[in-house]
């Protein structure tokens, strides 16, 4: 379908050196980057993001970096408004888009598209929800959610926090369970694009040992200075989206508790080292879950992707 436009897909874990081989790509000079990253979207979380530092960003700009604030929330949805449109005016600029990242939530509502129709956020809802958790605990919430939505019960965890409010909400709103309705609605399937999607997976091994080189760097250049800033210049608190990120949501942590020995910091980079390896864990597991309905080219080394990808679009 020679009228579909052409569009890049590069995933992989955190630390597998996606972003470094995009910004190679970007050199030849027919393509622009997005950021496919929920934590990148926000102003002032440079470090613990891993966030291209301002002179690799003049270099090699980045779409959907710096968009929000910590205190604002950034769904899929939003993303795949976003996205869209970026997509087609890079195309009306003659380029080709690459989305790089690794929040692949945001990768398949794009491949996939998002079940129309729902209701959007209602805060007032949400602030109910949230009440009755302070005073009940998530426990509660989340045994409420089983009992009008079994399946999302089966599919989320008491700990799930955002998922457990918007499936609440949604059926307050509805007076129907959200998994019923994302059964029989449409997906908003983009069929104007060709999606071209490469996924590095390297060795976990080796992947481990980037993620503590990473993380032991981000402690040496100052993260711990980077979230008691935040603090001071935001009103943050530990059930902003924000603040849930790997990393923050551990520092921020420490940072409020009395006790801020050397014991209870190795204790909380502890904390971030294993959250981080967690978080790559999972998105192995969604990647292997995109493979199974989607055409993907996956490499164990950034060499090997790096010869592909030279071959396919240089």
């Amino acid at each position: 379908m020679s009228n579909q436009l052409p569009v890049i897909n590069l995933m992989g874990p955190t630390a597998s050196g996606k972003t470094a081989l995009a910004c190679e790509l970007y050199e030849q000079g027919h393509f622009e980057l997005i950021s496919v990253d929920s934590a990148l979207v926000y102003k002032d979380m440079d470090i613990g993001t891993a966030k291209p530092t301002k002179e690799e960003q003049a270099r090699y700009p980045h779409h959907l970096i710096d968009i929000i604030t910590p205190l604002e929330v950034y769904s899929a949805a939003n993303f795949v408004e976003d996205a869209y449109a970026l997509i087609d005016d890079i195309h009306a600029r003659g380029k080709t888009p690459i989305l790089v990242g690794g929040t692949m939530l945001y990768f398949k509502a794009l491949l996939e598209g998002l079940s129309s129709n729902l209701p959007s956020a209602d805060q007032t809802i949400r602030a109910e929800i949230q009440a009755q958790a302070e005073q009940q605990g998530w426990e509660a919430v989340y045994a409420e959610l089983c009992a009008v939505d079994p399946l999302a019960g089966q599919k989320f965890k008491s700990s799930d926090k955002q998922r457990i409010i918007r499936a609440l909400e949604v059926f307050k709103l509805t007076g129907q369970p959200i998994t019923k309705l994302q059964a029989e609605q449409p997906k908003n399937v983009p069929y104007r694009y060709t999606f071209h999607n490469h996924a590095l997976l390297p060795d976990r091994v080796e992947l481990h040992k980037r993620i503590e080189m990473r993380l032991k760097t981000m402690w040496d250049i100052g993260f711990l200075h980077e979230v008691k800033g935040l603090i001071g210049k935001y009103d943050l608190n530990d059930n902003l989206p924000s603040m849930r990120s790997v990393g923050y949501r551990q520092t921020l942590e420490f940072l409020q508790k009395s006790d801020q020995s050397n014991e209870k910091r190795q204790e909380m980079e502890d904390k971030s080292l294993f959250a981080t390896r967690q978080l790559a864990k999972r998105q192995y597991t969604w990647l292997r879950s995109l493979q199974e309905s989607h055409n993907f080219k996956t490499y164990l080394t950034i060499t090997q992707a790096q010869e592909d990808l030279r071959n396919c679009y240089g």
